[in-house]
């Protein structure tokens, strides 16, 4: 949790501090200021789903704001596959567990000298009312998502290619078919029933990005495997590369152990291949 400590900022949960006075168009940055790329591995099954409902509804909420039937359409699909991998597993006792072992987490911090105490505060008053509004939504929270037969026969015959046609699903091309106003009105509250687990989870990921700290390492030929502690399991491993090298790297194995192969991009049509030579990375292991 060296997030916490005073000589590192974060970036969540905080309003920017004064920019000073735009005195002209600022120069462009040069082109080896661009941002890094960051390659994210969950390490265990709880991390690989937050992962995933945190991917869909930020692109729920990017198509949510298309005027178009095709951005709705896009919307309830990513709306679709957040209630599958919810029905799989309870992933709201996950993400309460989480919020618990977080809170028990920063509260040893308390006492610690280096932290800031106002923003430890702020963190943990953030986790703990969103535990509430987790618990106060109750455990069937999503049931009228899962009974709406209307989202039911929408993804039913998505499992169709094709098969969301307008002759296949005419109440849905009807919808579809509606002003965006009044589109926008529903899937806004099929989206609110959602919110508290979303936020929640969102939250717990950039606690957990927070909680590692970078290193740089040396892949000789293109591999690199790096084995973990047991006593401190890591959740999820980031790997991040200079924008622009045209090196991606594939990533296997378990919270235990994991091997690291760095590839070279050579375009859609061509086969990719191992990146010769030492590469250059930094990585950063999560608990």
């Amino acid at each position: 949790m060296s997030g916490i400590a005073r000589q590192r900022a974060l970036t969540q949960n905080r309003r920017m501090s004064s920019e000073p006075a735009d005195t002209g168009s600022p120069a462009p940055p040069p082109a080896s200021a661009a941002a890094p790329i960051i390659f994210e591995q969950p390490l265990n099954e709880r991390m690989r789903s937050f992962l995933r409902v945190d991917f869909l509804y930020n692109q729920a909420l990017f198509h949510h704001q298309s005027p178009s039937h095709w951005g709705s359409r896009a919307a309830v699909d990513s709306l679709l596959d957040i209630l599958a991998i919810t029905t799989r597993a309870d992933t709201r006792a996950d993400v309460l567990k989480e919020l618990e072992r977080q809170v028990s987490l920063l509260n040893e911090f308390q006492s610690k000298p280096g932290v800031d105490q106002a923003r430890l505060r702020t963190v943990i008053s953030n986790l703990l009312r969103l535990r509430s509004d987790l618990l106060a939504c109750g455990s069937a929270f999503l049931q009228p998502l899962k009974e709406s037969e209307f989202l039911a026969a929408i993804r039913h015959r998505s499992a169709i290619p094709g098969g969301t046609c307008e002759f296949d699903l005419p109440d849905y091309y009807f919808w579809l078919s509606q002003p965006a106003e009044q589109r926008g009105e529903t899937f806004a509250r099929w989206l609110a029933m959602l919110r508290p687990l979303c936020d929640a989870i969102a939250e717990l990921l950039w606690l957990t990005r927070q909680g590692g700290r970078p290193r740089t390492e040396v892949a000789p030929g293109g591999v690199f495997h790096i084995t973990f502690d047991r006593d401190a399991p890591v959740q999820l491993m980031r790997i991040a590369l200079p924008a622009g090298c045209g090196i991606y790297p594939e990533i296997s194995g378990s919270h235990y152990r994991s091997s690291i192969r760095f590839v070279s991009w050579k375009g859609p049509s061509d086969r990719p291949r191992q990146a010769e030579g030492d590469i250059s990375f930094e990585i950063t292991c999560c608990t």
